[in-house]
């Protein structure tokens, strides 16, 4: 008798991606042609290797370790950029500050018992300083365009916890060290501007916050003459502070990491 002619087709369905734990081979048996009688596989010979089950699956893999779960990147800190918007958010950066400490000292004991005239100096300050702060916040949007709001300063968060809210004196010495720290920011930083119209308002500014100065110096010091003459050197101009300075004294106070690596150098004649 003819040997059976058979055709096996091996299908592995196993899916490229590797992720089932086992592959299964199906066995297609078709095209039997037989040549003479009726269909008996106990015909073929004792010599035929005809096994249609083949040698059993495959062994199981090994399972595959776990991929650890990648550490998200810290978002990289905001950097107060170049040219006029940099000084813009710096100048921003202080103005937070400012409107931030008057505001935790109108809701602390030493306001809530202070006499009037000091509260009313305190409530012209906190006005003054959330003006200036909506002012840049309102002036650097306009100034990136839309779209690149990312690059105007977020909201920045404060520890102001090592002031003694409820000391007269430690209030306003820390109101005075502002004060006087905002006049040499913005003396320091004027003639990095580009755009003369910034120029004029930075000068609007620094001349407020140096009224401011002399107010809390008076608070400080009654009947004392002119007001912080610490400040004013022998040529008779008031401090003016590289950011850098600046940044590191009040970085006491400021939470929020910010960075400052691209504000322009001083224009030099």
């Amino acid at each position: 008798m003819k040997k059976p002619v058979v055709k096996v087709d091996f299908v592995d369905e196993s899916p490229k991606n590797g992720k089932f734990k086992s592959r299964r081979r199906f066995i297609k048996l078709g095209g039997l042609a037989f040549a003479g009688s009726s269909f008996l596989m106990y015909s073929c010979s004792e010599d035929d290797d005809f096994n249609p089950a083949g040698e059993g699956p495959d062994p199981e893999p090994e399972p595959e370790e776990p991929e650890e779960p990648e550490e998200p990147e810290e978002p990289a800190a905001f950097d107060l950029g170049s040219g006029d918007v940099g000084i813009l958010n710096y100048a921003f950066a202080l103005e937070q500050l400012e409107a931030a400490f008057y505001g935790a000292v109108r809701g602390g004991s030493y306001y809530s018992g202070a006499p009037d005239n000091e509260k009313a100096v305190i409530d012209a300050l906190y006005n003054h300083e959330v003006i200036h702060r909506e002012f840049f916040r309102t002036a650097i949007t306009a100034a990136v365009g839309d779209g690149n709001e990312d690059m105007v300063l977020p909201d920045l968060e404060f520890n102001l916890d090592s002031v003694d809210l409820s000391s007269r004196q430690e209030v306003l010495e820390t109101a005075l060290l502002l004060e006087n720290t905002g006049v040499g920011a913005y003396n320091g930083a004027g003639d990095r501007l580009e755009t003369t119209d910034y120029l004029v308002i930075a000068g609007k500014i620094v001349s407020v916050e140096a009224r401011h100065a002399a107010a809390v110096y008076e608070l400080l010091n009654p009947d004392s003459g002119i007001a912080a003459e610490e400040t004013i050197d022998e040529n008779g101009l008031d401090d003016a502070n590289d950011p850098s300075t600046v940044i590191e004294a009040a970085g006491g106070f400021i939470t929020t990491e910010f960075t400052a690596t691209q504000l322009p150098e001083p224009m030099t004649s």
